[in-house]
Formats: C-alpha cells, structure tokens, sequence
C-alpha cells in the first residue's frame, strides 16, 4: 500500500506522490491515462489497512456553542507539538483528522490510531473542547476556518451546484477505510473483484452506519445526510466511473473527463474554470504531471484509488471507539478470502436497483441515504454480511474486545434493522416530547 494513507482526507489531501522526475513537463492525453493507471491502482497480495477518522471539535461542556477561530487556532498549535503516529490534518471548518499510516494488521492499525486519539482528547479536555463523531454537525451552519486559495477555490467551484460543497467542505466528518487495491489475478482477493465489491457493498455500509439525520437542529428526511449532500455535488466531482470493465482504464478516462476545479497560481486567486474537463485542458498543452497529481486530490467519489482503495462513505460514529466498528467489518469483509466471497455473493442482488448507473448517483444508494436499513433488502444483505465479518475478525487476529464491539453493533442495530441517526432521532423527539409536556415512557 501506498504511503499517502497518511496524505489527509476529503479535503486536505496533499499532491498524489509519483515517480516522475519533473513534474513540471506538459503532459499529453495519452501520458496522462498511463499515469492514471500506473499510479492509483498498485496490485499485490493485500497485506496493509488504514483508516482516516474525521472529527468535529466542540465544546466539551456546551457541544451546541461553535468554537471560535482563536480558540481553534491555539488548540491546534498545541497539537502540533504531540508526537503522533498519524498524520493530523485540519478540514476546511476546523474538523480534526487522524490518517493513520499503513499498518501490518487491523489490530495494529486500530492501537496507533487509539494511542493517537488518546493523545489528542487530552491536549483538547485541557482547553475545555473535545470531539464528536457524527457525519454532519447537526447544529450550526458551514463557516470556514481554513483560508488558503485552495479552499477559496474549492468553494467557488462547489457553490456553483448549490450549498452542498460548503456542508461537505464545514460541516461534515468520516470514517474512511483503507485498503490495499488487491492482486492482478481474479479471485476473491483480486483488484478487480475489489473494486467492483467496493462500490456494491458501499450502500450497506452508508445504511449500517448512517449518523446524519439532522441539520440546524431539524430532521431533514435522511438518516445520511452527509452522503445526499455528496451526491448533490454533482457526478464530475464526487461520482464513481463505470463499473463495465477495467477498474484502470474507466478510473482514468474519468479523471480526464472529470472537470478542473482550479488553476494554482503562485500569486493571487487561483483560477476557477467552468467546464474544462482535464482532457480538453490536456489538449492545449498548458497542464503539467504536478496539475495531474493535483487534479486527482479534487476527486471525490464513494471509492477512491490512491494506489490502495479509499473507501469513503462511511458516516463518523458516535463514542470514543465508534470508528473501530467500520473499520473492522469493512476490513473483513475485504481481506478474509471466506468473508470476502460471502460479501460478493450476498450483494450481487442489488446490482439491479442501480440500474447501471454509477455511484453514488443511482437509486441503490440514494435509498440507503434515504432509509438506512429500514429498506429490507439492505437489512437482509447487511445482517449477512456483519455475520460473516464477525466469524472472519478471528482469522484477522482481531482481539475479543474487537470482535465482541462489532457484535453489539450487529445486535444492537444491524438485527434490529436501525443505525445510530435512529438514536439521534429518537433523542430529539424525546426533547421535543418533554418539551411539549408529554408522557415518553410508554
């Protein structure tokens, strides 16, 4: 696996690194499809996990107030002298995050990344914030922290589809799993069966863990908000290619087909072109490998390849360890060879509900945004597949306090057809019920 697990996350990734030596020469169409292809799909016997956890920072006594800039500013200096094993980023609204570096095993991933947030909660307490993991901050409006020209650029590109890429940008946090691409070889521990296995099985994992029903303190019909307002970004931006052939050859035509969010400048605004695609741009000779690597860091759809698979619809989860649930089915369900199976042949049913169209954007999984695992068919494949990451955890050498996690999980939620926005929903009608002078007992 790639280094570059440890690069940042939706919005705070840094260049892809390559081998060129000079980054700097134009680059044709066709070096830009050889590039693509020799660069975001690595193929090898999978032996490496990683995990990027997204966090909003809050107040730790009143979660409701925001946190100032100021305030924000001064805890993150003073993180930035902790020695971390992961890499810490910032988002653009000030979310915290934790890329982990790729680890050995699930076991050794899941320990840096604890030691690391142990370290980082302490630094926070003593300032009076702490973190929360849910997948949209369910109380205030997108308000940005970070100022640099890629950030003003972004927004500019993304406010021209409507609201969305603020949310996405602000007000949202993950748990993005990530994955060695797999072997050349077919099987089920092949690149190409990942990756197909990736994008289908994606919908049972937004409904599993759907955390986003609220924005502005108000229900808004979703129990996974932050993944609507990903695929209200719009299909060049945060879609998925075709699933009907070579996972490489479709990855690179949609990196060339895909629009081009800004060009850097060493001075000034960067510039924000509307409807240049990377090819057409390609074409006038002006683009360079360093534009390539850059371009590739503004994609972002349901999976991206970055050498290994990044698997990014996942909502946060509530509680200090939530993370480590999706973490462990998903890492399961991928690199166990007997879970792996299972999952491919448990899911295969629902290719039909996307109706060939790519994801996010088909009915498949706005209905897993939608209703979670209210949908039945989504509840059935899900209790299937959370059973079989459970018998498979084991043959991972999960500890039995990752196993017994992920079976509460199951029986808590996945059995009973709920997911944590459920317990976020309840909890509000409950406010309002006592509020409202109501009996909630019964």
């Amino acid at each position: 696996m790639s280094d570059s697990i440890s690069d940042g996350g939706d919005c705070t990734d840094g260049p892809v690194k390559t081998d060129f030596s000079d980054d700097r020469t134009a680059v044709t169409e066709a070096e830009v499809e050889a590039l693509v292809k020799g660069i975001c799909f690595k193929t090898g016997p999978p032996r490496t996990v990683g995990v990027e956890v997204e966090w909003l920072v809050h107040e730790l006594r009143q979660p409701q107030l925001p946190v100032t800039s100021e305030r924000l500013e001064a805890a993150y200096a003073a993180l930035r002298a902790v020695p971390l094993g992961s890499a810490l980023t910032v988002e653009p609204g000030g979310q915290l995050e934790l890329s982990s570096p790729p680890a050995a095993s699930l076991m050794e991933c899941i320990g840096t990344v604890s030691a690391d947030l142990d370290a980082v909660r302490t630094v926070l307490a003593e300032r009076d914030l702490g973190l929360m993991g849910v997948g949209h901050d369910p109380w205030h409006t997108p308000r940005r922290f970070l100022r640099e020209p890629r950030y003003e650029a972004m927004e500019r590109c993304l406010d021209r589809t409507g609201t969305a890429g603020r949310h996405m940008m602000c007000t949202s946090a993950s748990v993005q799993v990530c994955l060695d691409a797999g072997h050349e070889e077919p099987g089920p521990l092949g690149h190409t069966r990942r990756w197909w296995l990736a994008h289908q099985l994606g919908p049972v994992l937004v409904a599993a863990f759907a955390n986003s029903p609220l924005v502005g303190s108000r229900p808004t019909g979703w129990l996974s908000t932050r993944q609507l307002l990903w695929m209200e970004i719009g299909a060049g931006r945060a879609g998925a290619p075709p699933l009907d052939g070579d996972p490489r050859a479709s990855w690179a035509r949609h990196v060339l087909d895909a629009p081009v969010m800004c060009v850097r400048r060493d001075t000034g605004p960067w510039e924000v072109p509307d409807g240049l695609t990377f090819r057409e741009w390609t074409r006038s000779g002006v683009p360079t490998r360093e534009d390539l690597d850059y371009h590739l860091t503004t994609l972002f759809p349901p999976v991206r390849p970055r050498g290994h698979l990044e698997l990014r619809m996942i909502d946060a989860q509530p509680g200090d360890d939530g993370w480590i649930v999706p973490l462990a089915v998903t890492a399961a369900l991928f690199d166990d060879p007997e879970a792996a199976e299972t999952a491919y042949r448990t899911v295969k049913p629902l290719v039909e509900r996307a109706m060939s169209r790519p994801a996010p954007h088909n009915p498949l999984w706005l209905d897993a945004a939608r209703t979670g695992l209210g949908d039945p068919e989504l509840h059935e494949v899900a209790v299937v597949c959370f059973t079989a990451a459970v018998e498979a955890l084991p043959r991972l050498g999960a500890t039995p306090e990752v196993v017994a996690a992920v079976t509460e999980y199951l029986d808590r939620y996945v059995r009973q057809g709920r997911c944590p926005a459920d317990d976020l929903l309840d909890r509000l009608r409950g406010t309002a019920a006592r509020a409202q002078g109501k009996d909630i007992s019964a």
